[in-house]
């Protein structure tokens, strides 16, 4: 009866032992494939930033773009407004002009028919 009980105790020590060699090698595998998940998960997340960062970097140099082009046309439209205020003044001036020579003209003639 001991030498069964031994024998039995035994054989379900090696059991033990092989069960806890298997959770050891599952345990080390989920690990590993943590490990390897992870890893992706950070270099997925890298990609992310760096894309975002590029795009940040675009979208800021576009946005730059426009408001140069903004400040020109801006520039461009002072400009014009000036000159149109300043050949209005011309045209005033030259319709002043060209009423004093009528006007002129008209009392040379008068006198010239007198």
């Amino acid at each position: 009866q001991l030498h069964l009980t031994m024998s039995e105790k035994h054989e379900l020590t090696k059991s033990l032992e092989l069960v806890e060699k298997e959770l050891q090698e599952k345990e080390s595998e989920m690990k590993r494939e943590i490990s390897e998940w992870r890893d992706r998960l950070l270099q997925a997340e890298k990609e992310h930033q760096d894309a975002l960062t590029e795009a940040n970097q675009k979208n800021e140099a576009e946005i730059k773009t426009c408001q140069e082009k903004i400040n020109l046309l801006e520039h461009c439209i002072s400009s014009q407004k000036s000159e149109i205020e300043h050949l209005k003044s011309n045209k005033e001036q030259l319709n002043n002009s060209l009423k004093e020579a009528n006007q002129t003209l008209g009392q040379l003639l008068k006198t010239k028919v007198r």
